[in-house]
């Protein structure tokens, strides 16, 4: 496929947008990629990366190396992912620090909205299909009660295996990277790392990510095309197990501080009612209905998409 600078600037806009959403612990890259029409492209790509290229880099040289990989068109996307990733890390940082009930009310109306987006993409509902969504569900929410890996958070193996799974949400419509690192107890000390230009850190997480990335997407792929209503069904039910862990209103039962900061080790949902402090509940339902509305907003327009191309 022949294309033009404007053409790949546009692949460019679309990676940012796919960067923002996997910032975000609610929207998924994949469903962006889904939405903007380059998921099939980007699932073929990724699968074209093995030890094929580097026969055809020794013997045919860079250049066809390089297209036989679709590189241009995964520079782009990547390019404008970085972007995005690097200048929304900060912002998102703070509003953790600062209007936390806000920002989390957000995120929950984003992962409702995926829920029902996701499961609108099974076409067969069987035993087969609920037994996987109640799996996916009691092992979402088992997740989000688990403690903070606090012990492991900062080593070298877990970020790498963070990094690994945290990019498996790029291809996978409707669950976000950085729900993976909120889930793993990895995704403020990401945002830490990108913030303080934590290099190691990371390192660690990128490598993490290309070898989960040129794994991971081999299976998925199987996966899809093979037990698509299945994948689709466990994927769903984690993601309503997981809306525990955005939950807006918590109590904090265990904290410590470390480093000078302040890590919180357990806590648990309460009611707003229960919640010390402001509750800020009506705002925080004005700010979970735009997030709700935002999902739906974006199925709207793959809907019209699919139709024109149809």
């Amino acid at each position: 496929m022949k294309r033009s600078l404007f053409d790949y600037l546009i692949i460019s806009l679309k990676g940012i947008a796919m960067g923002a959403a996997d910032v975000v612990p609610g929207v998924s890259g994949g469903t962006i990629a889904f939405i903007s029409g380059i998921y099939e492209e980007l699932i073929e790509t990724i699968n074209k990366i093995s030890f094929n290229t580097i026969k055809i880099l020794r013997n045919e040289g860079v250049k066809k190396a390089w297209q036989s990989i679709n590189g241009n068109f995964l520079l782009s996307l990547f390019v404008g992912m970085l972007i995005s990733i690097l200048s929304l890390a900060r912002v998102v940082k703070w509003l953790l620090e600062n209007e936390p009930i806000l920002l989390w009310a957000f995120f929950f109306g984003l992962v409702l909205a995926s829920v029902i987006f996701i499961a609108k993409q099974i076409k067969k509902w069987n035993p087969a299909t609920v037994v996987m969504l109640i799996i996916g569900s009691s092992l979402g929410y088992y997740i989000t009660i688990l403690p903070p890996m606090s012990a492991t958070a900062s080593s070298s193996l877990f970020l790498f295996l963070a990094g690994s799974l945290a990019i498996c949400a790029m291809i996978l419509p409707g669950i976000s990277g950085g729900f993976i690192l909120l889930l793993l107890g990895a995704y403020k000390p990401a945002l830490d790392a990108l913030h303080d230009k934590d290099f190691k850190t990371i390192f660690l997480l990128g490598a993490g990510a290309v070898v989960g990335l040129l794994t991971f997407s081999r299976l998925l792929k199987w996966m899809f095309n093979t037990y698509k209503n299945a994948t689709l069904a466990m994927l769903t039910g984690f993601v309503i197990g997981s809306l525990n862990k955005v939950w807006p209103w918590k109590k904090v039962l265990q904290s410590e501080m470390i480093n000078g900061k302040l890590k919180i080790l357990k806590e648990k949902s309460i009611s707003p009612f229960n919640f010390e402090g402001d509750h800020q509940l009506w705002l925080a339902t004005v700010f979970a209905i735009i997030g709700f509305l935002v999902i739906i907003v974006l199925e709207k327009t793959a809907t019209k998409q699919l139709d024109i191309e149809g």
